[in-house]
């Protein structure tokens, strides 16, 4: 999840209730025997899937440059028995697979990696490279997008092979360019939902650092809005000694980082949640010119429509008003990217935990929604909002013994999007299968409208 992700610190953040207060009043399906042969299935394929996950981690690509992973996605995709259309919103992957009378379920994946040196030290650590705006970078799957290819694949497989458990039509969905909160849209405008089958409701997963084993879902509002926007300040450049014969665009960006912050700590609601950060600062190109312009991107969360409008707002106005200050023309202000609030259906929610508690056990970890969403974004939300009511799962993926030795050394864990995230493939990918395709076998649905 861009700059993300659920459940990305303790699970208690969420105020994680117990499974069975979620769903009392209902009688989780028995799918032991589902289960048993989902294991084996899984036993058989798990092999070639952890394969591919080192892989694909060995082999990282950017948003929309995901020409490799996408290939290979769409070559286990067909051999699943999918029909596979390629290169749909760029570099996206839809797969369907009709199987009689029933709902039409989408499961999405998110293909791309980030602009980031990797540091974790394992023997399949990224050594690859890619341009980026402009820039040679170092590419890392920091966000565990190469454990959800995998695991799609998982699916495709396990649902092939089950067909005789579950009726209706599957929509596989590998999605480019999640990071930059651009590919859900993108496939969207291609006709995602008039070319293809259009999905009655959806399921997707992502990796976190939470305890390998453990399964989360998060009723309601799971994740925040992000709205990220390039500010450009436009000067006259000129000589270093003589400042009186130019307009420095440096110092109306410094005033602007610093007023803009007044926007969060003076005028948002204290108990309302809303963050606004920095994220680049570009200017300039040596110590005795002042250039003509200088360029602050910025990045907004938000998990309320007043709140995000108030961010938005405050930005372009303090932006305008530090130029005003500065006697110099009026800023560029160019949105980037950016996605709403990810919901998760709430009936789904609810019986999805009735029906997996019984597999996972304790490890099914289950937050209401009046529990607090996380701060990170996910243009998963795309879906969603475009009709599809879904269910989004958070996979833990950290080894409970890493856990622990960082505990007692009182060293942080590697959240997503950092350069020492390193999930454990095993038992990531076969519980997030799991979670997906037993939920479908289960009936897992919104509530009819």
């Amino acid at each position: 999840m861009a700059a993300k992700l659920w459940f990305l610190a303790a699970a208690a953040s969420l105020a994680l209730s117990s499974p069975a207060l979620a769903a009392e009043g209902a009688t989780a399906p028995d799918l032991s025997a589902a289960n048993a042969r989902l294991t084996a299935i899984l036993d058989k394929n798990y092999p070639a899937l952890e394969a591919l996950y080192k892989d694909l981690h060995l082999h990282p690509e950017l948003g929309m440059q995901e020409v490799r992973t996408a290939g290979i996605l769409a070559q286990n995709l067909r051999k699943a028995g999918f029909t596979v259309t390629e290169k749909v919103g760029g570099t996206g992957v839809v797969a369907v697979l009709k199987n009689g009378v029933g709902p039409t379920i989408l499961v999405r994946a998110d293909m791309d990696a980030l602009p980031m040196e990797e540091k974790t030290g394992l023997p399949w650590s990224s050594k690859a490279r890619a341009t980026y705006e402009g820039k040679d970078v170092p590419v890392m799957h920091a966000c565990g997008h190469d454990t959800h290819v995998a695991y799609l694949i998982g699916v495709a497989q396990a649902l092939s092979a089950m067909r005789d458990s579950w009726s209706g039509t599957i929509v596989l969905i590998g999605q480019p360019a999640e990071e930059p909160l651009k590919g859900a849209r993108a496939m969207l405008d291609d006709g995602l939902l008039t070319r293809f089958p259009k999905p009655d409701f959806g399921f997707a997963a992502h990796v976190t650092n939470l305890p390998a084993g453990t399964v989360a879902i998060k009723a309601g509002a799971s994740s925040s809005a992000s709205d990220s926007y390039s500010v450009t300040f436009h000067g006259r450049g000129g000589h270093g000694s003589m400042p009186a014969a130019t307009i420095d665009p440096i110092p109306i960006a410094a005033r602007f980082i610093t007023d803009v912050q007044t926007v969060i700590s003076r005028e948002k609601d204290p108990a309302a949640f809303g963050v606004l950060t920095i994220g680049a600062i570009n200017a300039g190109s040596a110590p005795n010119i002042i250039p003509d312009s200088a360029e602050v991107k910025v990045n907004l969360r938000s998990q309320s429509p007043q709140v995000r409008d108030l961010l938005r707002g405050g930005t372009a106005r303090s932006a305008k008003a530090a130029a005003m200050m500065g006697n110099a023309p009026e800023p560029t202000i160019t949105y980037l990217s950016g996605t709403g609030v990810l919901m998760n259906d709430e009936a789904m929610a609810s019986a999805a935990t009735a029906a997996l508690t019984p597999v996972f056990g304790k490890g099914l970890l289950y937050a209401p929604a009046s529990g607090q969403p996380m701060s990170g974004s996910e243009d998963f939300s795309e879906f969603v909002d475009a009709g599809v009511p879904s269910l989004f799962f958070g996979i833990g993926g950290y080894d409970p013994a890493v856990l622990a030795d960082l505990k007692a050394k009182g060293e942080p864990v590697p959240t997503n999007h950092s350069p020492f995230f390193a999930p454990k493939a095993e038992p990531a990918i076969r519980n997030a299968v799991t979670a997906i395709v037993l939920s479908i076998v289960a009936g897992v649905r919104p509530t009819p409208k």
